[in-house]
């Protein structure tokens, strides 16, 4: 629906609306003036356009007189159009009333009128000149709380570190204020909080001080032992437990600095240092065989690098044996070098007996090594003994059923298989490995020394016809000489 021709003129010649015009004299003081009063008539409906309220009296944040809007409007122009010959009147203001005197705060100037939908604008919340309204002076916030918790206890710090708070610990200055909240901290069973005491501690006093006192505080020590650990402090580490007076743990502590040791030769020179510190009796055995080995590997592997022996053309070296673990030298040692005399550092002997290696040790890494090269011979002398008088036999301190599981694993031959599991005391265990391998002959003559027939019968069955251990079955079958129990 169009608007009528005398309403459009009646609308556009209102107070609340100006028309478009291309008049020079819109100026920008002008455009402000109708912007303040566009601010005072947007939650009044019966404004008065009218400039009387220049003359109502403002105050600033301070309580000073500085005069209405069209001050601030005024203040505003004059900065945007610094050097313009045309100026706002001053405004003349008349004697404030003292602070005590008003009745008005911030937020009254913003409520509602006892109207309904009604709401009061600044022109009228100061058309009553009588009484002077003034905003109230504002104190300055506390920035972070820092006023506030520097005059915290202990007790409130602590709490206040439990839950996430704001909290400062730079106030707490003299040595007993320290310890008091190290106390605190501890009787509240809280590891975070003990641990940032802690570092605080650490920061301010000297390690002789935090060191002493530590030593009557069981748990605190105890959390700055383990944050001394996970931060890799172990040169302050080994002072403190060499103050605490445990001396094992220290020099444990000192041991482990290898670890961060890359080269060889400085590696083996920081172990025979440490063989000097005061390890216990079980540790300094350790210590003493590391150091030995990897002297040893270094020579051996100098050795080896250079060697053209038939075994490392055949079976060309994966890795270096440097750093290795002992059994993994052993195993290196019979691969490499089986059958060197004892008096070399490589020979197998020589390692087995300068580091105490058990004999089961030694014949399963033997065993393995030699199966390996399909050497079955080398496998034969290792179970191979004498007794007194001069005759040989077959021992195994592993038991026989782990030797042919090593050996069928490398693929040893049916006929070395058979001889290793007919070594095999137990007639059950030694019936089960035999089916498990297809060992034939030594399944006919378990069935036939249990002179089960029907057992017999049943395992020829699954036999090739006409083949030798199916005609070897039919042989026992037939003849009279076993008395079979089934």
């Amino acid at each position: 629906m169009t608007r009528a021709k005398p309403e459009d003129d009646e609308y556009w010649n209102s107070s609340k609306f100006k028309a478009f015009t291309f008049d020079d004299d819109d100026d920008e003081f002008s455009r402000l003036k109708e912007s303040k009063r566009a601010v005072n008539s947007i939650l009044v409906d019966d404004y008065d356009d009218d400039d009387d309220e220049d003359d109502v009296e403002r105050v600033s944040w301070t309580g000073e007189p500085v005069g209405s809007i069209s001050w601030s409007v005024k203040e505003t122009a004059s900065s945007i159009r610094s050097g313009s010959e045309q100026s706002f009147p001053k405004i003349d203001t008349t004697p404030s009333l003292s602070k005590q005197g008003s009745g008005y705060s911030l937020s009254s100037l913003f409520k509602a009128r006892s109207k309904p939908g009604a709401f009061q604008s600044f022109s009228e919340s100061f058309s009553d000149t009588s009484t002077r309204t003034y905003a109230p002076e504002l104190r300055k916030p506390r920035s972070d709380g820092k006023d506030f918790v520097s005059d915290l206890s202990p007790e409130e710090t602590v709490r206040r570190m439990q839950k996430g708070r704001a909290f400062s610990l730079e106030k707490f200055r003299s040595l007993q204020d320290k310890l008091l909240l190290l106390d605190e901290a501890v009787a509240v069973y809280d590891g975070n909080v003990i641990t940032a005491v802690l570092m605080y501690l650490k920061r301010s006093l000297s390690k002789e001080i935090l060191f002493r006192e530590l030593m009557a505080r069981d748990v605190a020590l105890r959390h700055y032992v383990h944050y001394l650990k996970e931060m890799g402090e172990q040169k302050l580490l080994v002072e403190l437990l060499k103050a605490l007076g445990r001396t094992e743990d220290m020099a444990l502590i000192q041991y482990k600095e290898h670890l961060n040791i890359k080269d060889e030769g400085r590696r083996r020179d920081f172990l025979k240092s440490c063989l000097s510190l005061p390890f216990s009796h079980d540790d300094a055995t350790l210590v003493q065989d590391h150091y030995t080995l990897l002297e040893r590997q270094i020579i051996v592997e100098a050795s080896d690098k250079k060697a053209d022996a038939d075994i490392f053309k055949k079976f060309p070296r994966k890795a270096s044996i440097l750093n290795m673990p002992i059994i993994t030298t052993l195993y290196y040692s019979c691969f490499y070098h089986y059958g060197e005399s004892e008096g070399t550092f490589s020979s197998p002997s020589n390692i087995r007996k300068t580091f105490r290696i058990s004999e089961k040790q030694y014949i399963l890494t033997a065993l393995g090594a030699r199966a390996k090269l399909k050497s079955w011979f080398d496998v034969d002398s290792l179970f191979n003994t004498k007794n007194w008088l001069g005759y040989t036999k077959k021992r195994s301190p592993i038991g026989f059923h782990r030797v042919v599981d090593i050996l069928q694993k490398n693929s040893a031959p049916v006929q070395v298989l058979q001889e290793y599991v007919n070594l095999i005391d137990d007639p059950e265990l030694k019936l089960s490995v035999a089916l498990k391998y297809k060992c034939h002959d030594v399944i006919i003559n378990t069935y036939r020394d249990l002179k089960d027939r029907q057992q017999l019968i049943v395992y020829g069955e699954k036999l090739e016809r006409n083949s030798v251990e199916y005609r070897k079955i039919q042989e026992l079958l037939n003849g009279g000489q076993i008395r079979w129990k089934n």
